[in-house]
């Protein structure tokens, strides 16, 4: 085994340090997320943190971890009778984000649960991680069924494993620790409040600092068990600080005055529901014991709605997590702590000055971490470029520009400024039309692991989901040839059915919008520029993916590369300059590129292609030739691939052409109005992304509207 990176070699993230410190030192925190970009020692402090753990005395031979004192009554390996414990160290499990349903919480075998009525079972990874840490890397990549597991066992302390009738159910209390990089997406928000803390991290901008990360981290490759030697006293300190504050946890006195002051400040930040208090409050009382102190301070209270608070405040899907830091300090001023410290001489209020405001392994407790900042600015509060006024908008179709502007050399609109995004709305539902196989979301129908059950087939590979009805309707015929004598039914691994369930998949959104001189209207690019924020929100509440080309001048560009993180695109979309000819074939054709390679990298996520435009094309680009006649043959060639489409018509005026109608037909989708994409509008219900441009609901959908 590989000798870890000592946790006390970490250079700098001095809140991710006190965080996962504070769990060590009082588990009932909760764990700690760890949100930060790529290269910034995430992973690298968890593994260290477990050598710093207190060791668990344990019931020998129990494989779920039991404590001697208090053994589990309804542990699969019991009864245990009293005696001795064994001491072992704390362990680090974790949990990769390809696992298997039975990896996490163990596997019953079927076969001898029904034939012999016994129950043999093998511990999955959720009964290693009882007592222990669970770390789990890329959490935001872990699949929807497995995040459901680790919500039942984190709110009920217990795993229970469930086979047709048949069940074992043994204790997993475990500190959950999850690493992320936002960039790839965002957490779902019930797995977000289980995480007690959270921390924000980032690379230092400091050349000095960063010379240190490189020389520590060249030195421990050259020798890893030498470096751990010449930082073991460091790490003997930390554990034996963490050992003294777990002894005097319990002396901690949490005061009225300090329980006011975090009841004031969930209640300011408006944080839904009552975790946040009880978190705040276990935090700050493990940050007094931290301390070295008996009593809990309002710098302790401060610290605690930092690491407490980000994740749980009321925002918008696309707002950066943090906490207005005036704002708190505002709150806290109104409630002042129970009871001075006794001083000869009356002291000015204020936080303490008797130690170090690191907050680190060497710090005093009550020191502020290094935060984000105050609040990003949200969707609503996005505004137009200084100087414009929307007091009084324009007519539709009128210019748009106090003064007219020179047209570029090829005739075009000149490229014009960015726009903001007008305020997102509730979207219908948009799917891709059959049945798929993909990564489990909200969007579209697929098998999956979990849903309705749909039928029965013999199983390939490991047996997960038992169809008891089949597996009885299989083996019935063959009884008297196999011999049976009693009661109970003979039964063989070929009579096995495994269920077959249907649920919904996570698919590609690929968005592809015109950024045209067409387009460049100021109020109607930020329309568009808000539908396609308001679909942006859908992929973010159904699991998709998503990817962002835009076209404009004579090519297009994949502004944004297939990913999981749908606030980039969302950023993406908030700096996007309008101005030029319209290369409608460019952004088709760029479509087609874009999803022959994710159909490479993952065959069974299934696209849905959303083209916003006007259906103007008034430039070949570099491929020469007609315009229109070029569009019409692209979009034919991703019909003939079977991409699912839908067309976002972006037409306005009295006089339409009608343009983007013809290029739904041609890619064998519907064609959509920005009112009509709402899902309040009087328009019908757009239920599949393949009826024809023509068809009676389609018709139906326009006198409606």
């Amino acid at each position: 085994m590989s000798t870890p990176y000592p946790f006390t070699a970490v250079v700098g993230q001095t809140d991710l340090r006190l965080a996962l410190l504070l769990n060590a030192v009082s588990p009932a925190v909760g764990g700690v997320l760890v949100r930060g970009e790529k290269g910034t020692a995430k992973s690298t402090a968890v593994r260290a943190l477990s050598a710093l753990l207190p060791q668990v005395d344990v019931v020998p031979g129990c494989r779920f971890s039991c404590a001697p004192a208090a053994p589990d009554p309804a542990c699969p390996d019991g009864p245990h009778e009293p005696g001795p414990g064994q001491a072992r160290p704390a362990r680090m499990v974790e949990l990769p984000v390809g696992a298997s349903e039975d990896r996490l919480v163990g596997a019953l075998d079927i076969e001898r649960a029904l034939a012999e009525g016994v129950k043999a079972f093998e511990p999955g990874l959720l009964a290693d991680a009882h007592r222990g840490i669970l770390y789990v890397d890329e959490v935001n990549l872990l699949h929807d069924h497995l995040i459901d597991l680790l919500l039942d066992a984190a709110a009920m302390g217990a795993s229970y494993v469930e086979r047709e009738g048949v069940s074992v159910r043994h204790a997993a209390r475990f500190l959950l620790v999850g690493t992320m990089n936002p960039e790839e997406g965002e957490l779902r928000p019930q797995l977000l409040d289980r995480f007690g803390l959270t921390v924000q991290v980032a690379a230092s901008r400091e050349p000095a600092q960063r010379v240190e990360v490189v020389r520590r981290r060249l030195a421990y490759e050259d020798d890893p068990a030498g470096f751990a030697t010449r930082w073991a006293g460091d790490e003997q300190d930390v554990r034996a600080r963490v050992v003294a504050a777990r002894a005097l946890l319990p002396q901690v006195r949490l005061g009225d005055a300090s329980l006011l002051q975090i009841a004031a400040t969930c209640a300011g930040f408006e944080v839904d529901g009552m975790r946040a208090d009880i978190v705040m409050a276990r935090t700050a009382t493990a940050l007094a014991a931290w301390a070295g102190r008996t009593d809990v301070r309002k710098e302790d209270v401060r610290q605690a709605a930092l690491l407490a608070l980000p994740h749980r405040r009321r925002r918008n899907p696309f707002d950066a997590p943090g906490l207005d830091e005036d704002k708190l300090d505002e709150i806290l001023d109104r409630f002042p702590d129970e009871e001075p410290e006794p001083e000869p001489d009356p002291a000015p209020e204020g936080p303490d000055d008797g130690g170090p405001q690191d907050g680190g392994p060497d710090g005093g407790g009550g020191g502020v971490p290094p935060q984000s900042g105050p609040d990003a600015p949200g969707p609503e509060a996005r505004q137009a470029p200084e100087g414009q006024d929307d007091a009084a908008p324009p007519a539709p179709d009128a210019p748009e520009s106090p003064e007219p502007q020179p047209a570029s050399q090829d005739g075009a609109a000149p490229e014009q400024a960015a726009v903001g995004a007008a305020e997102p709305f509730r979207t219908k539902m948009l799917s891709v039309p059959g049945l798929g196989e993909g990564a489990s979301g909200r969007r579209s129908r697929a098998r999956t692991a979990h849903g309705r059950t749909t039928g029965a087939q013999r199983p390939r590979g490991h047996l997960t989901k038992l169809h008891l009805a089949a597996t009885v309707q299989a083996a019935a015929p063959h009884q008297k040839a196999r011999g049976r004598s009693g009661r109970g039914l003979v039964v063989r691994k070929d009579d096995l059915r495994q269920a077959t369930r249907e649920g919904r998949e996570g698919n590609l959104v690929l968005f592809v919008v015109d950024a045209s001189g067409s387009m460049a209207a100021r109020q109607r690019m930020s329309a568009v520029k808000g539908a396609v924020l308001s679909l942006l929100l859908d992929a973010y509440q159904r699991r998709d993916k998503v990817g962002l080309i835009t076209f404009r001048g004579a090519a297009a560009e994949l502004a944004l590369p297939p990913t999981s993180s749908v606030d980039a695109a969302a950023a993406r979309l908030e700096q996007l300059p309008t101005g030029g000819r319209t290369p409608l074939a460019a952004g088709l054709l760029k479509a087609h590129e874009v999803l022959r390679i994710e159909r490479l990298r993952d065959p069974s996520r299934r696209p849905l292609l959303v083209v916003v435009t006007d259906g103007r094309a008034t430039s070949a680009g570099s491929v020469g030739g007609d315009p229109r006649e070029l569009s019409g043959r692209s979009a034919r060639l991703l019909q003939a691939e079977g991409v699912a489409s839908v067309v976002v018509d972006c037409e306005s005026g009295p006089v339409r052409l009608g343009l983007a109608g013809v290029l739904a037909a041609d890619l064998g989708g519907p064609a959509v109005t920005l009112d009509g994409l709402r899902a309040d509008s009087l328009a019908g219900l757009v239920k599949n992304v393949r009826t024809a441009v023509t068809s009676p609901s389609h018709h139906t959908t326009r006198r409606a509207a």
